[in-house]
């Protein structure tokens, strides 16, 4: 289906280019999709903490960037503030995409006092406790929001006073073009020493605040298994305030030997560590997961929590293993089934067939035309 190609869009997003992230990655992923709707509509993008960039590999006639960074960060506002004013009066774009909480009281002014509908994208945390008052009612002003899995959605209303209808998903997806199943680096195991071992892998920020990972959990439970699987081992992958601790928990139970701290790992050798992997542990609270998509579309089996957004990726427990994140015990049966590899969760590539067909990039790109076409009906923000 063509897209009106007469509309125009604004997208304003804090800093999607100069940081790595979650929330970065995903919006990247927002702009690969709509490079390759059919005759997308021309779009501008505001970025408030962005300096230019060269070889933006998303800046097109289609989609123009706008870069706002100085070194005053208020001087750097106040010249957005007026850059979007003029903008908004002298375009009348047919929708706005305001792509942060923090942002939202500004759109929300701006776009309503020009008669302009707006969406409100959000992510997770930043609005699952209850907001300011000008917070929620740039929510609950907005035309719609978007969120990325129905765990963050309710997070988000029971919070903030918002009504779950006009909550839309655009959920998170993974490039199965680059995650994808293959034999284990030879390279990669002699580094790690994981030669016969049964390697168990998670990867995450290792900050004492981001302690809900369950990277501790899952050291703990290694004992019971390491009794069942004598040759188990667990790659931890990523950086962080918090690996002291965990280090010092590993010694003190026995298994230093069998925790391996692969530090930070560039996103694009991530494929060749999940290729190590013979079950993705992480027993977190997420607002959604892309780590499980990732490691699914390596063909990996996958554990999540069971009271997260992660029941989304893993499809309510069809496509992986749920357990209570702070439960030791739980992750040591679930471990234990995976390692068996009797369960049909550990077949690699139903669990990539299965993962792609909702979550891969087509699926993700059908999913921003529909959204992006239903604003056809949005007259005025409500």
């Amino acid at each position: 289906m063509k897209m009106n190609s007469d509309k125009r869009y604004l997208f304003v997003f804090l800093e999607i280019v100069g940081v790595e992230g979650g929330i970065q990655s995903y919006i990247k992923d927002i702009w690969r999709a709509y490079l390759g709707l059919s005759e997308p509509p021309m779009a501008d993008v505001f970025l408030l903490r962005d300096a230019a960039v060269k070889n933006n590999p998303f800046a097109t006639e289609k989609l123009r960037f706008h870069y706002f960074k100085t070194v005053n960060p208020m001087l750097g506002r106040v010249w957005m503030i007026a850059a979007l004013a003029i903008y908004l009066w002298q375009y009348r774009p047919h929708h706005v995409f305001c792509g942060h909480i923090n942002l939202g009281p500004l759109i929300q002014t701006l776009c309503q006092s020009m008669g302009i509908p707006y969406t409100v994208l959000t992510y997770g945390k930043e609005v699952w406790e209850p907001l300011l008052p000008k917070d929620q009612k740039a929510l609950q002003q907005a035309s719609a929001i978007w969120t990325i899995s129905r765990y963050s959605r309710d997070q988000l209303c029971q919070a903030n006073q918002i009504n779950p209808k006009f909550v839309e998903f655009l959920p998170c997806c993974v490039d199965g073009e680059v995650f994808t199943p293959g034999e284990k680096n030879s390279a990669l195991v002699e580094k790690y020493n994981l030669a016969g071992a049964r390697v168990l892998m998670t990867v995450a920020r290792l900050w004492s605040g981001d302690i809900y990972k369950g990277v501790d959990v899952t050291i703990r439970a290694l004992p019971a298994i390491a009794q069942a699987f004598p040759n188990v081992k667990y790659l931890v992958i990523g950086r962080g305030d918090d690996q002291p601790r965990l280090a010092q928990l590993a010694k003190d139970l026995g298994v230093a030997d069998r925790v391996v701290f692969a530090g930070f790992v560039p996103t694009e050798q991530l494929v060749e560590h999940y290729r190590l992997a013979d079950a993705y542990i992480m027993p977190s609270q997420e607002g959604f997961g892309i780590v499980y998509l990732e490691a699914m579309a390596c063909g990996v089996p996958v554990l999540s929590g069971d009271a997260d957004g992660s029941a989304d990726p893993l499809q309510d427990g069809r496509l992986g293993w749920r357990v209570p994140h702070r439960n030791p015990e739980a992750v040591t049966k679930a471990c234990m089934e995976i390692l068996q590899g009797e369960d049909q969760r550990c077949d690699g590539k139903w669990l990539r067939q299965e993962s792609l067909a909702q979550f891969g990039r087509d699926a993700f790109r059908q999913k921003l035309q529909e959204l992006l076409s239903a604003t056809d009906r949005v007259a005025l923000p409500r």
